[in-house]
Order: structure tokens, then C-alpha cells, then sequence
């Protein structure tokens, strides 16, 4: 698959920028987002994670959760990610799940590693079927949750995604 726009090292330098700026701040995590689209950044986000008691609030969820405030949409399709080091498999989801057209990252996730940030144990554990997993997931009330899907197909005012 072709990137759509060719990428720009100046986007990829102000979430570097950033995410040393939160980390030597002592602000948040060492890590940085932005999101692009037509050449301009529509959204921009570091990690808040300790600073707001938020395990999901990493750079790139924030960037994304500002550019779809800033556009007034649930998809970001057309826009590009610049982020300071390779997405976690939180954020790389969250990337799909908002439809952006390409991610570009500096750091890789070995160096985040490195760091002291090793998402590898996530990517194991994705691989093992549930009852294998280190947290316990067990399905209750399937009939009655249900009644949420019926709900929602029965809706005629739903808007898909």
C-alpha cells in the first residue's frame, strides 16, 4: 500500500519536540502525537497518563482525541499520525479504530524498551487464547447483553462506524 503523502520531517521533529519537553517537565511519559491533515496539524497530544491518573491517555490517543475535537468527527481518514516513537498496541488500535491513512514514528519500539516501556509481553498475550491469558476475562449474561446489539440494529437513527 503507497503512503499517501509523502512525509514530512518537520511534523516527525515537533512531536520529539514535545515529548522531551513532557518528559524533562516530569509532566508525563517521554512520548508525543500529532495529527495532520492537508498539511496542518489539526491535533497535538503528550502523555498524560500519571499527570491525569489516566492508563489510556498515552501521546497518541490525546493527539487523536484533539484532532477529532478540533474537526468535529469520529474518523479521522485523510489524516496522517506523526508520532515520537512506534505506537503500543493501545494506540496503534486506536489508530485503525480512527481510519488514519499513515503512521510515521522516530523512536521503535525496541527503544522503548530499552527505556523501560517493553510492550512485548502485550503482543504475547494477544496471541493465547483467553483462558491462557495472565487477566481472567469471563462472559456473564450473553442473552441479556445482547439486548444492547438488538438495540442498535433496531435503531434507526444509529450512526455507523
Amino acid at each position: 500500500m503507497a503512503i499517501p503523502t509523502p512525509p514530512n520531517p518537520a511534523f516527525l521533529r515537533r512531536a520529539i519536540e514535545l515529548a522531551v519537553q513532557n518528559a524533562s517537565s516530569g509532566a508525563g511519559g517521554p512520548f508525543a502525537a500529532l495529527v495532520v491533515l492537508d498539511g496542518k496539524i489539526v491535533g497535538e497530544g503528550v502523555n498524560s497518563v500519571t499527570a491525569g491518573n489516566d492508563p489510556t491517555a498515552h501521546g497518541e490517543v490525546n493527539a487523536i482525541r484533539a484532532a477529532c475535537k478540533a474537526l468535529g468527527t469520529f474518523t479521522l481518514a485523510g489524516c496522517e499520525l506523526y508520532t515520537s516513537c512506534e505506537p503500543c498496541p493501545m494506540c496503534l488500535a486506536a489508530s485503525y479504530w480512527a481510519r488514519l491513512d499513515a503512521i510515521f514514528y522516530g523512536a521503535s519500539a525496541a527503544d522503548a524498551a530499552r527505556a523501560g516501556f517493553d510492550d512485548s509481553f502485550l503482543y504475547n498475550e494477544f496471541l493465547k487464547d483467553q483462558p491462557a491469558r495472565s487477566l481472567p476475562a469471563t462472559q456473564l449474561l450473553a442473552g441479556e447483553a445482547w439486548a444492547a446489539f438488538a438495540a442498535w440494529i433496531a435503531s434507526s437513527g444509529k450512526i455507523e462506524y
